[in-house]
């Protein structure tokens, strides 16, 4: 059984020979690799037992996936009911867990898993307007095509308004029934979305609330390289990732500066060190300095973000 480091340098390898850019590996915290293809952009963990997932940090890889308009996916070998199997997606606080084989095959091959493992067995979700439409058709009522398919009307009900998945056996005996496929891939590879708020605007850090009042959804990390993420609500600038100083030494602040640059070439994001310290002139590393008195007196995000340019440069 090969441990996690090994499964994640895999990952690693098969995402650069198939000509992902990815990032630098960051193994503590909510996700392990970030790696972008043309648009695609995936933030990938790796397990050998997903069960090992800590719920605090899987949050944080779903609200950043939102930043990012990327793809979060967990990677691993088994569960406590033993080997994850192929085609197979198992889900871990509403993020896809599948084996290293399933991933590569949506990679290479293009191939959309549709099984689903969940509590029961083993379960597909249906065109729920579809199989209406084809019962219709049929002149069926929803207790006639809940007969064939060996459940109750109100269990057909249920399938019709995309209320409940289907298992396999029922989902055969409906597609033989109608004469039509009425199952559906499932594209891991969408930007992810919730459907909750994926930035939090209530923050006692000094730093952040300036940003959150220049226009900012604002995301506080405890488990990612940066201290921040930054995005405009409903506008299409960039992410923004940031370090706040915090009394952290030159060389501390030099070491997350190298994280920064990395993470930004990844996911296209503007980058800012916030410090108070009048010692940093105008960039740590290649990421621009911004003062904190200096945010107090920018009353939009464009005044930040042209500061922010023009120190780049």
């Amino acid at each position: 059984m090969r441990n996690r480091n090994e499964i994640i340098q895999k990952i690693n390898a098969f995402l650069k020979s198939e000509g992902f850019e990815t990032s630098d590996i960051y193994d503590q915290g909510s996700f392990d690799i970030v790696a972008r293809r043309k648009l695609l952009i995936l933030i990938l963990k790796a397990f050998v037992n997903i069960d090992g997932v800590n719920k605090t940090n899987i949050e944080e890889m779903k609200q950043l996936s939102n930043i990012f308009l990327a793809s979060p996916i967990i990677i691993g070998e088994r569960s406590r009911n033993g080997k994850l199997e192929d085609g197979v997606i198992y889900e871990r606080y509403d993020i896809p867990a599948i084996n290293f084989n399933t991933f590569k095959n949506i990679i290479l091959n293009k191939e959309n898993p549709q099984i689903m493992a969940s509590r029961g067995g083993y379960f597909l979700k249906i065109d729920s307007s579809l199989l209406k439409q084809y019962r219709e058709e049929y002149s069926l009522s929803l207790k006639d095509l809940a007969d064939i398919a060996h459940v109750s009307r109100a269990t057909m009900y249920k399938y019709e308004n995309n209320l409940v998945n289907v298992n396999i056996e029922t989902a055969m005996l409906l597609e033989e029934a109608l004469n039509t496929q009425i199952t559906l891939d499932i594209d891991l590879l969408k930007p992810f979305n919730d459907g909750s708020n994926a930035v939090n605007y209530n923050l006692p850090d000094e730093d952040t609330e300036i940003l959150s009042k220049l226009g900012y959804g604002v995301l506080p990390t405890m488990k990612s390289p940066f201290d921040a993420a930054a995005k405009i609500e409903n506008e299409e600038s960039a992410p923004l990732l940031a370090n706040i100083e915090k009394n952290r030494t030159s060389k501390t602040l030099n070491k997350m500066a190298i994280t920064l640059k990395d993470l930004s070439l990844i996911t296209s994001s503007d980058t800012v060190f916030i410090v108070n310290n009048e010692k940093f002139n105008n960039s740590i590393g290649d990421i621009p300095v911004v003062k904190s008195w200096e945010l107090e007196e920018f009353e939009h995000s464009s005044e930040l973000l042209k500061l922010i340019k023009e120190r780049k440069e």
